[in-house]
């Protein structure tokens, strides 16, 4: 499908919208989300800082931004962080620069996080749009685990074990997608963040202002 629109900033929004996506791994989230960026102009990915190496494929500042565990140590004292966490032995964060210029910029952010990120994230940017991706099942969300060939039935069940406490917190979340065809479930998430751009809290008053001089 073609990308709609021309890419250009939009000059009717008073600036961009941080939507926070998170879901149990294997739920589907990370494709939706690079769909989404496919399709949709003005919308950017952040990308976040990770102490775990790359996986074959992943270009550094594109994937991740891949650091020491010293070098993340220290953006943590300086505050660089707007959240991290420690998701299966790595320490994962989002640079609070990067969000806040992208959004000056006029620009919609996806951030990719977990619930643990997310929760930290909510008490300090109380105004980002949070949306929770649940696969159809646990049986399902199983055999997407085990078709990627990946990982050992041990660390499977862990991310099956982890799953579930992920899942219980979703009332932390405005929207709950469920991946079960993924066409649907990318058509529910590009809604959320078209429905959020009409917002009138959203609307540039200057913007506005032009029609009525």
């Amino acid at each position: 499908m073609q990308r709609r629109g021309s890419g250009r900033i939009r000059p009717f929004l008073r600036k961009g919208t941080l939507f926070v996506v998170s879901a149990p791994s294997g739920a589907g989230k990370t494709t939706l989300c690079r769909e989404l960026l496919r399709r949709i102009p003005d919308i950017r990915l952040s990308v976040s800082y990770t102490t775990r190496a790359p996986r074959e494929g992943e270009i550094n500042d594109v994937h991740y931004t891949f650091v020491s565990e010293k070098r993340f140590r220290g953006m943590i004292g300086r505050g660089e962080f707007a959240e991290w966490a420690v998701v299966h032995g790595n320490l994962y964060g989002t640079s609070l620069r990067r969000l806040k210029k992208l959004i000056r910029d006029g620009y919609d952010i996806i951030l990719d996080i977990d619930v643990h990120g997310a929760r930290q994230l909510k008490s300090t940017w109380n105004n980002a749009v949070y949306i929770f991706v649940l696969p159809p099942s646990m049986q399902i969300l199983r055999k997407r685990l085990t078709a990627r060939k990946t990982e050992s039935a041990e660390r499977i069940k862990e991310r099956l074990e982890n799953a579930k406490a992920e899942i219980a917190g979703y009332r932390d979340y405005d929207y709950i997608i469920v991946n079960d065809k993924l066409d649907k479930a990318y058509d529910e998430l590009e809604g959320i963040v078209m429905s959020s751009r009409i917002r009138t809290a959203n609307i540039n008053p200057e913007w506005i202002a032009g029609f009525v001089k």
